[in-house]
């Protein structure tokens, strides 16, 4: 009977033991590679010439939520969190704290939803530092306090790169959130003597030389940065090349008009993109969209003062360029330079596809919607007969003033490879001060206009151009 009774316990042991592997096992897939379903990018989409809706939301928002936050009842346990400070950063704004980062980071990248935390109660100085993976999954960067790089040009250590500062690299499953501020000191490295920018009044100052882009993320997916003030970068605010499947949400980036180079945020062969509900100044593009990017969804945004939303610069120095299914909607761009821009070198080759604007209010706008394809940062480009191809681009219900020293609305396409499936739908434009109405400006565009636009576009072109055949040699 007592040998009966030991083997009952024995079999109901290895029962729950087996019971409590099932749960926790990880799913055996066909593809070990493939993205978490919360930032999943979307499938190969492929936009008709007249799409009937945008692209599909590569990310949801509301997944956006801070990791490490102690009243979530599921977050990780504090044995997962961080702290700069116990591993020796002072945080009072001048003691390089630098080491103490990059221990904690090391120790939170070996654990499981491990979190980095930048307390609330200090500034924090850092050197230009690579945060590099792989690391387990989860990883939080938290900055709740101040987070800032040496202060100008002539106390940035020269062993370090002028050309970026904070940089996470090949990562997956990260989060980069808090409630504090990264600070980016950039007005030392806006007065170098190098590049010439816009002063007060219409005078020309000095720019910069190379300068850092404040953040920037390479070769990494499965991204979310969301919650943080970003301000004064040197150069760009936020940089993501290489990347697969980002979600940006809720943030606020500043830089003064006049700041020489401070795009908001920049994408360049970055796939499966969501910008939302984030407010964005400062002195060049709010976002910026460069080659070799795909499915990006940008909803919720207010631009200004800034140089607008632009795809490109493309075709650079004779390159390829492909960029295909960006959708921006319900969109605020006010007091900038440029609306909706795409911008392309001649010389180069590839093309821009699938292009929706849609609900974009303007207030004091200077070319509300521009398509440039002889882009050209001085006077001495030559015209050249390739360009990247142009098509399917849609416009609607986009509604506002324009400043009127430059007409509302340019297309000024390649003498050689027009822009064609351009459509026109609610578009009204007037005038922020004064009652000239300017003329829109067409070359060799072709599209249609579903609905009579304010002011007229006489000039844009029905149907297709007979040079199509050879436009198709052009496609990515």
């Amino acid at each position: 009977m007592l040998l009966c009774i030991a083997k009952l316990i024995f079999c109901q042991n290895s029962s729950n033991v087996e019971g409590r592997y099932h749960i926790h096992k990880k799913q055996n897939t066909k593809n070990s590679d493939t993205i978490s379903p919360v930032y999943a990018p979307s499938p190969e989409v492929h936009i008709s010439q007249s799409p009937d809706y945008p692209p599909p939301v590569p990310s949801d928002p509301s997944y956006a939520l801070a990791p490490s936050d102690p009243n979530d009842p599921g977050n990780s346990t504090t044995d997962c969190i961080f702290d700069v400070r116990s591993f020796g950063a002072v945080g009072d704004g001048d003691t390089d704290d630098t080491a103490a980062f990059r221990t904690a980071w090391k120790a939170a990248c070996e654990v499981e939803s491990g979190v980095v935390l930048v307390p609330s109660d200090g500034t924090f100085m850092i050197t230009s530092t690579i945060f590099s993976g792989p690391c387990k999954s989860g990883l939080v960067f938290q900055v709740d306090g101040v987070l800032m790089p040496p202060n100008g040009p002539d106390c940035w250590p020269e062993s370090d790169s002028s050309k970026q500062w904070l940089v996470f690299y090949r990562l997956d499953d990260m989060t980069l959130t808090g409630t504090g501020t990264i600070e980016g000191n950039g007005q030392k490295w806006w007065d170098l003597p190098c590049k010439p920018h816009k002063g007060p009044n219409g005078s020309t100052l000095p720019g910069p030389c190379e300068s850092p882009s404040l953040i920037r993320f390479f070769m990494s997916s499965n991204l979310v940065v969301t919650g943080l003030k970003i301000q004064n970068s040197p150069q760009f605010h936020m940089k993501f090349d290489g990347c697969r499947g980002v979600l940006i949400d809720k943030l606020s980036i500043s830089s003064p008009k006049l700041s020489p180079n401070t795009d908001g945020i920049h994408i360049e062969n970055t796939k499966s993109v969501g910008i939302y509900d984030s407010v964005i100044g400062n002195g060049d593009d709010c976002i910026s969209i460069g080659t070799g990017c795909s499915d990006v969804d940008i909803d919720a945004v207010t631009c200004g003062p800034s140089h607008g939303i632009s795809i490109g610069s493309l075709g650079v120095q004779n390159s390829r360029a492909c960029v295909s299914n960006i959708t921006v909607r319900n969109v605020i761009i006010k007091d900038s330079d440029n609306g909706l821009r795409i911008k392309t070198w001649q010389g180069g080759s590839g093309s821009v596809t699938g292009i929706w604007f849609e609900n974009i209010q303007m207030e004091n706008v200077r070319n509300c919607v521009i398509v440039d394809q002889y882009y050209c940062l001085s006077k001495a480009c030559r015209n050249q007969t390739s360009a990247v191809y142009l098509t399917d681009v849609t416009y609607r219900n986009i509604k506002g003033t324009y400043d009127v020293r430059s007409p509302p609305i340019h297309f000024a396409c390649s003498d050689s490879v027009a822009c064609t499936n351009i459509t026109m739908s609610e578009v009204e434009l007037l005038p922020y001060e004064g009652v000239l109405v300017d003329d829109p400006f067409c070359w060799n565009a072709y599209g249609t206009q579903e609905t009579l636009t304010i002011p007229p576009i006489d000039c844009l072109q029905e149907g297709m151009p007979q040079s199509l055949a050879e436009i198709s040699l052009y496609g990515c």
